[in-house]
């Protein structure tokens, strides 16, 4: 089964390439920065590992992912900031604010309407 297991890829350079279509650069130093003063390498290691790594695989599209993302911030609730900016991601990829909007009104059944609800509020 190992043998037959892609090995993990983590390329940087197409991280931070992936980063920037997908965040504006107003949002990215909104969050980088702070983020690197409180946790040196930390944000370049989730610009690494998650866009230059996770992002990378075949599969899904870019905008396919935006739409898990949605869907998983807002069943594990409390993520608010993470979660509006994914809907900005959302949007970026070419989603629709009613495509988005029925993410929310379909995961109600699935997480409860009180995140649905957080979601639509976000």
């Amino acid at each position: 089964m190992i043998d037959r297991m892609t090995p993990a890829r983590l390329d940087r350079d197409q991280g931070y390439r992936t980063l920037d279509a997908l965040q504006d650069s107003a949002t990215q130093e909104a969050i980088l920065p702070g983020l690197e003063e409180l946790a040196p390498g930390f944000a370049d290691w989730i610009v690494t590992a998650l866009f230059g790594g996770t992002y990378q695989r075949a599969g899904l599209s870019l905008r396919d992912r935006q739409l898990v993302n949605l869907a998983a911030l807002t069943a594990v609730g409390g993520v608010e900031p993470q979660l509006a900016g994914h809907v900005r991601t959302g949007l970026r990829v070419g989603m629709t604010r009613e495509e988005i909007i029925e993410v929310f009104v379909h995961l109600a059944p699935y997480i409860g309407v009180p995140k649905a609800l957080a979601g639509l509020r976000v």
